[in-house]
């Protein structure tokens, strides 16, 4: 699958592929993604994003290309986050660039590692096979140790026909988009 960067300061540039071990979110699902962020904050300018499950970076890279003031990436195999590294890259000649930084980790370890740093928008895309029981206890894990903003966004990509997770006390489902096999959940702080 060819990648690209979509728009922002290295838009069109072709992104490189991770090993076939990822399942890369499209080019339709991560224009999408960021439509619906860029409605919710009016710019990525400055805003801190975090992305776990990064694969390739492309929608780190993505964030980073549109403004974002800080992107981390998580990603624990450690092919796919020389990739994600090497994404980045492309980025690096760019005037006014964020800065960034790939994890080469668990996203549990870099989570249990972590406390009240903020991010304002969150993104997951586990593989599907990644349970929502996972998923329950990562969206705890982020509450509890403060990393949503109180405005934040968190947008997590989970297969559109599987079962959908439960989130927990404190966060709630604002919207839910699919794209293809694909659906983006949205959630925020419940109010």
């Amino acid at each position: 699958m060819s990648m690209r960067i979509i728009a922002g300061a290295g838009k069109g540039r072709k992104l490189f592929s991770p090993p076939s071990i990822t399942r890369p979110t499209s080019d339709r699902a991560r224009e999408g993604l960021f439509s619906s962020l860029i409605s919710s904050f009016g710019t990525l300018d400055g805003l801190h994003f975090l992305d776990l499950f990064a694969g390739s970076g492309a929608v780190g890279v993505e964030a980073l290309s549109r403004g974002a003031g800080l992107v981390e990436s998580v990603e624990s195999n450690s092919a796919s986050a020389e990739v994600c590294e090497k994404n980045f890259a492309l980025l690096l000649n760019q005037p006014d660039l964020g800065k960034f930084k790939v994890h080469t980790t668990t996203t549990f370890e870099y989570l249990n590692h972590l406390a009240n740093k903020e991010f304002e928008i969150i993104f997951l895309d586990p593989p599907y096979d990644v349970s929502n029981t996972e998923i329950e206890k990562i969206l705890k894990k982020i509450q509890s140790n403060n990393l949503l903003s109180k405005f934040g966004v968190i947008a997590i990509e989970r297969d559109a026909k599987g079962a959908v997770f439960a989130w927990p006390e404190g966060l709630q489902e604002v919207k839910v988009r699919s794209y293809g096999q694909g659906a983006i959940h949205y959630g925020s702080h419940a109010q």
